[in-house]
């Protein structure tokens, strides 16, 4: 079932859980996130960053938007971290269902004014848009963008910045990073902090990069308002972590079809602890 990202996003932020949102670029771990998903009847984002957009090209958009209309559960397709407002507009194109404009690293008043654009132009065809305040850090080279520390939100500008642009759903700043986080790197959630936004905005919140947070503060954060997570490294490091065991116990294994499917049984265990995790499982029945 092919849905807005928005409709999927006020039911999570009503009945506290959080929808995940699944980073994905490769048709393989696609299916085995839409099958994890159904098992466990969740709803489900598919984010595709524009950066993966290019590796997969525009037929790769056709197979999500495909699966999510034979789907049972809800499902939106997500442009995810959009640069600017010449991007949204072709991903509006494309046919994304739900899309980020992710202008946090310029001036608040430019991120307003770019934002307010993404939004009009997506609201005018029934789109929501999510976009983020403050800065969410970057633990590794592979992550997306980010900084090396994190600006966390303010709550005052949280509450100035929804009323200037809009926007469906923000993405804080409250103690994550994109990436792996090294060993010396302790993260960690400002409970606190989500609750004073929270508190202020009326809106879904969406959290980004919890990858290295403990389960008890993703766990938290979910229950004081975070209405989306998105989710990458986490289920590629299972995916790619079962690959590279079994070439290396196998340096012969070469079809697709004799290695994938445990690699995707091992992405699924992880997407299935995280879906538990958003306290997401058996949600779908909400919609």
């Amino acid at each position: 079932m092919l849905v807005n990202g928005v409709n999927l996003l006020q039911v999570a932020r009503e009945n506290q859980f959080a929808v995940p949102a699944f980073n994905i670029s490769d048709y393989a771990m696609m299916k085995g996130i839409f099958e994890i998903s159904e098992e466990t009847n969740s709803p489900l984002i598919i984010a595709i960053h524009p950066d993966e957009q290019k590796h997969v090209g525009d037929s790769f958009l056709r197979s999500a938007i495909d699966l999510a209309l034979r789907s049972p559960v809800p499902v939106a397709i997500h442009w995810d971290h959009g640069a600017s407002y010449e991007e949204s507009l072709k991903a509006i194109q494309l046919g994304f269902t739900s899309m980020m404009i992710d202008k946090s690293l310029v001036s608040f008043d430019e991120n307003v004014a770019i934002t307010k654009r993404v939004v009009e132009a997506a609201h005018a065809v029934g789109l929501s848009v999510e976009a983020e305040l403050g800065t969410i850090g970057k633990a590794d080279d592979e992550a997306e963008a980010g900084t090396e520390y994190i600006v966390y939100t303010d709550p005052e500008d949280a509450v100035r910045f929804v009323q200037e642009t809009g926007v469906d759903s923000l993405a804080v700043a409250i103690g994550t990073c994109h990436g792996l986080y090294p060993d010396w790197m302790k993260p960690e959630i400002k409970i606190d902090l989500l609750e004073q936004i929270e508190a202020k905005v009326s809106i879904p919140l969406v959290l980004h990069g919890g990858s290295g947070n403990p389960d008890e503060e993703i766990a938290k954060s979910v229950s004081r308002g975070i209405a989306k997570i998105n989710i990458s490294s986490d289920i590629k490091v299972a995916y790619h972590g079962k690959m590279r065991e079994m070439l290396a116990n196998d340096p012969k294994l070469r079809e697709p079809n004799s290695i994938q499917p445990d690699c995707i049984k091992a992405m699924k265990a992880a997407a299935a602890h995280k879906i538990e995790l958003f306290n997401a499982d058996g949600k779908a029945s909400l919609y």
